[in-house]
């Protein structure tokens, strides 16, 4: 079994409040989640409402699934207008490590 993680650091357009934040957060992890069969969820930056940290997980039985839907989750959050992508983490490791 494979388990491969990613972690968004996002910087957000025109947000002025958390409430804004949410209705940008929110829609973009529903996307990873419903395109990708992955886990999702905002996981940093919860108190700063131009800042954000999603995360996502996958597990497959082989390593290339596990890499081709990181970079195709990856490749989704950089196209979004309304978020820039500054960095993203990865991880991939077999169950047995």
């Amino acid at each position: 079994m494979w388990i491969g993680w990613l972690e968004f650091d996002l910087l957000l357009g025109d947000v002025h409040s958390l409430k804004q934040k949410r209705s940008v957060v929110r829609p973009v992890v529903a996307e990873l989640r419903r395109r990708f069969s992955v886990s999702a969820a905002e996981v940093g930056d919860q108190d700063l409402h131009r800042r954000a940290g999603i995360g996502l997980s996958v597990v497959a039985a082989d390593a290339g699934h596990v890499t081709e839907v990181l970079d195709a989750a990856e490749r989704l959050v950089a196209s979004r207008p309304e978020v820039e992508l500054l960095s993203a983490r990865r991880g991939l490791s077999r169950s047995d490590d």
